[in-house]
């Protein structure tokens, strides 16, 4: 193995929610995104926490590799792609010991005319959690801070690679619970050829008291949370736009 060190906020030993099967979560520390809804401020900052190994974190792995049914490794963060050179080195070995990886990001880092360490990635990535914070640029760079032209063109990569993508998408009242914003991503999804999920979250506001703890304002703290019965309303506005799309396109 390489001399490489990853910067890591913490270890989850069995996820549920990071891909298919219980999972073995690694949450890499440092995000250029500022979401307004984060629930995980504490991993913002880039030179913060541990510094580990993929040696370390795989022996963390084959502790309990046994309570891992139907699972494998998946790194979240913050942004695992800003260390995409110790992200490419966990995956290569850990698909050395035939684990399942899965890298959940928003994509906001890719570069379409430099993607050399992407295609290198990809070689040993079985899955993308694709977050798409809001389909259009302008309300994208209000809610997180910056544009989402780079997540849209990594979508289109990884569409035009093959590679398997979960879509995610959080719906927060009076941000992404329109009905134009959801139409328009369906219709985005639509010229994709690669999902095989597509998880429509509803917003909630727990990360509250963490904001406090940590001297943050909370910038949503007026919006409610949303019902799971409005995500499956949104859901299947998306549903109906790439369904329609499709048969347009047809």
């Amino acid at each position: 193995m390489a001399n490489i060190l990853g910067n890591i906020h913490s270890i989850e030993s069995c996820g549920t929610v990071d891909g298919p099967g219980i999972r073995f979560v690694v949450f890499f520390q440092g995000c250029p995104l500022r979401c307004m809804y984060c629930h995980n401020p504490d991993t913002w900052d880039f030179n913060v926490n541990q510094k580990m190994s993929t040696e370390d974190i795989l022996k963390k792995y084959d502790g309990v590799k046994e309570f891992l049914k139907n699972g494998g490794i998946t790194a979240t963060g913050g942004e695992p792609t800003a260390q995409i050179d110790f992200l490419i080195e966990l995956f290569k070995n850990a698909k050395e010991k035939n684990i399942h990886t899965a890298l959940d990001t928003s994509g906001i880092l890719f570069n379409k005319s430099n993607t050399i360490k992407y295609d290198e990635l990809i070689k040993y990535t079985d899955l993308i959690l694709l977050d798409i914070k809001h389909i259009d640029s302008i309300q994208h760079h209000k809610l997180t801070g910056q544009p989402n032209q780079n997540v849209l063109e990594f979508a289109k990569y990884l569409s035009n690679k093959k590679i398997p993508v979960w879509i995610r998408h959080v719906v927060v009242p009076k941000v992404t619970q329109n009905k134009t914003y959801l139409t328009k991503l369906g219709e985005f999804l639509a010229t994709l050829n690669n999902i095989q999920a597509l998880d429509v979250l509803p917003y909630h506001n727990m990360a509250i008291p963490k904001y406090k703890n940590l001297g943050k304002e909370y910038p949503l703290k007026d919006i409610p949370a949303l019902t799971k019965e409005q995500a499956l309303e949104a859901r299947n506005v998306i549903l109906e736009a790439m369904r329609a799309a499709k048969i347009k396109g047809n």
